[in-house]
Formats: C-alpha cells, structure tokens, sequence
C-alpha cells in the first residue's frame, strides 16, 4: 500500500523549522534525469528547504549515508500537465456533477480529492482551465492547508463569441483582478459539435493582446485550421486539442512561437470508458460520442505530424476530468507507444518544456541546482522504458516528501 505523509504531519514539520534553517536532505541516487534530456548517474541530490541545492557525481562505492537512499529508482522532475479540469467529478449519483447547482464547497472538496489523487501519481504541478472554484483549492494548496500539485488557473474562461473586442479586453483585466495566471478562451466549438471557430480575429487578437499587456498567457481551445491560426497570429501563448489540424498549421504554429498541446488519447478514452455516466448531459449525445470515436484517431495522426514539424513545442496537457485525475502519465505512455515519441522526449515534455510554457521554466522541471525540489522516484528507467511513469514510489514536493513507497 503506498504510503502517503498526510498534510496535518506536513503542517507540522513545517512548524517545527519556521525558527531555523531546515536541515539538509540528501538523495542517494542510482539514475537521475534532469528534465532537459540528460541523464547523471551515481548522483548525490542535496536539497535545503524547497530547493536544490546540489548535484554531485559519486562512485559506486562511495560511503554517503543519504537522507534518503533512492538507488533502487530513476529520480525525475516531477510532472507537469498542462491542462486539467480540477472541479470536474461524478457526484453521488455517479454521473457527472452540475457545479452550478452542487454546493461550492462539495465541488472544492472533490477537487481537493481530484488534487490528491493527481500529485500521488507523480504530477506535482497542474494548470486547471479552468472555474473560478480552482483559486479556493490552488490557495490551500499554497498555504500547505491541503497537500495537492501546485495549481495555476484560468478561473472562468472566455466563451461568449458575441463579445466585442473591447468587451473582451475587459473580460481579461477582470479575471487578472480576480487573480487569474492564466487566460483560457474557447475560440472553437467542442470536437462533439464539430470544432469550427467560434472567434474572429479581431477578438482573439483583443484578448491575447491584453493579456500580454498585462503579464499573462493565453491557453486557446482550438480543435480546426482556421481558430488554431487566428490564436498564433494574435500571439497566443497555446493552442489546445488541435484535432483537425495539418501540417502546414502546425508549421505555422511553430512559425509563431506557439505551444501545441494535443490531448491525444486519456480524454477520449476516459469519456467512452464512462459514456454512460455523461450521456444525456449538454452535448454529451450519441452523436457527440461518435464525433469522439472519430477524433481520436485523427488527433493521433495530427500528434505524429507535430513530432515531425521542426521547431514546434509539443507540452504534455491530458484535459483531465472526472474519471482521469491521478492517471495523468497514461496519456504519455500512449504518445510513445502509439504515436511515436521518443521516450526522453516525452518525459522533456512533461518537465521542462511544460514548465516553459507555464512561465515557470526557472523554478521547477528541472533537476537542477536553484530549481524547486519537486522530484519523484520510479521503478524503472523512463527514458527506456515509459511506462515506468506508471510506477511511482516516491514523491517531493516543494522539499517535502509526500508519498513514500520505497520502503515498503
């Protein structure tokens, strides 16, 4: 049974160093990966409160006694997806739950769970696109109230295709003063509706372009060739899903700078899996979840045109929801073992890369001195064999150990 430190133990620990330094904690390693596509190996890890202080090669034969003695395990930055729904979950009634109706607090208290579950399987850092709700679990989670991955949201997103581009710069000064990180605009309809654009270009540009003005990214639900475009020409930070796009709009895309974030396979799959307890509700008809069938293989494809358009920057985002949370890495075993990707690759894709898209690249991602200790130890060798990621045995977040399976 993994074992997971529970937050009132984390709370105090905390307690107890707030009138000193913390002491040092040493991570005896056998393999470690950085993040950035190296590898180190017979490694000393010393980390002083949330940071990572050192990295020293040592020999096999050398005779430091580590906090913690990982040799058995390959250390890794801890995840990042780029794109999950933290609120969303099957109520009592096992279908999905309205949030407009539920109580809030339920709805935090489920994302709470959806939050744990996330960070027990080796994803220490999510971006929720997006309800205004995700601020009250994002706050508790820094306040080291609850445990959880680091959390940075869109709140409400920008939907209303109506809005006038001044309307919708207003829209974007209103969720920066109500402490959004990020921007998430839906300039597509759902794949279930077909995916045609819903903003027009003066719109996009309006809203990306006040968001840049005022320090924030822009995440833009984008299924088709023509709103994926509009989001790169108005400067837009990321394009999600891009089920029917081609190779020249990808081209374009890294044309541009632009972060494609596909979503190619754990969405759909989690929806079919749990058809029957989403059917019936909003678009979720027959002919949406035959718009799904379609689109996972053309997504696929859309994936493997992406690994192979020079310059573009392929992030690692799952589009987590009720079903999904906690089985973030799925989605990474599937792009290497169906669409291709390298293995190294897609672990860069789910550590550094994503924390670049994130404005993060600085603090966490990387296995490296001054980055944040956000770490997690596996059994076996993700850069070899992928589904590795699916054996998590250990995690640190921010210097604190959160789950611990290696003693077992």
């Amino acid at each position: 049974m993994r074992r997971f430190i529970p937050a009132l133990a984390l709370l105090l620990g905390a307690t107890a160093v707030q009138a000193a330094d913390p002491a040092p904690v040493t991570l005896r390693v056998g393999k470690l990966l950085d993040g950035r596509g190296g590898s180190i190996e017979n490694a000393l890890v010393t980390i002083q409160g949330a940071r990572i202080v050192s990295i020293e090669p040592i020999g096999p034969g050398g005779t430091a006694t580590p906090t913690w003695d990982l040799r058995p395990f390959t250390l890794l930055p801890g995840g990042i997806d780029t794109h999950v729904h933290l609120t969303w979950h099957f109520d009592e009634a096992g279908r999905l739950a309205d949030e407009e109706k539920e109580p809030p607090a339920r709805t935090v208290l489920y994302a709470v769970e959806n939050g744990l579950a996330t960070l027990k399987s080796g994803i220490t850092t999510v971006q929720s696109l997006g309800a205004p709700l995700d601020a009250e679990v994002r706050d508790a989670i820094a306040r080291g109230t609850v445990p959880g991955p680091r959390v940075l949201t869109a709140l409400a997103p920008l939907e209303d295709a109506k809005r006038t581009p001044e309307e919708l710069r207003a829209d974007v000064r209103e969720r920066k003063a109500q402490g959004a990180d990020v921007i998430k605009i839906f300039a597509s309809e759902s794949i279930r509706l077909g995916g045609g654009p819903t903003f027009s270009q003066a719109q996009l540009d309006a809203a990306c372009g006040e968001a840049k003005t005022l320090g924030l990214r822009t995440a833009v639900h984008a299924h088709g060739i023509e709103s994926a475009r509009r989001a790169a020409a108005a400067g837009c930070t990321s394009v999600e899903h891009g089920v029917l796009l081609d190779a020249a709009t990808l081209a374009f895309l890294a044309g541009h700078g632009t972060y494609f974030d596909p979503n190619t396979d754990l969405i759909f799959r989690n929806y079919l899996e749990n058809k029957a307890k989403f059917l019936g509700i909003g678009s979720y008809t027959e002919e949406g979840f035959d718009m799904m069938r379609r689109a996972g293989p053309l997504v696929l494809n859309v994936f493997q045109m992406a690994l192979q358009t020079p310059g573009l920057k392929v992030v690692f985002g799952t589009d987590a929801l009720a079903g999904s949370h906690g089985r973030n890495f799925e989605e990474l075993v599937y792009r290497v073992e169906k669409g291709g990707q390298a293995p190294m690759a897609a672990v860069v894709s789910a550590t550094s890369l994503a924390a670049e898209s994130l404005g993060l690249g600085d603090r966490i991602g990387t296995l490296a001195a001054g980055h944040e200790a956000d770490l997690i130890a596996v059994a076996g060798d993700p850069s070899q064999d992928i589904r590795a990621l699916l054996r998590v045995v250990w995690v640190m977040q921010g210097g604190r150990v959160v789950v611990d399976e290696t003693r077992r």
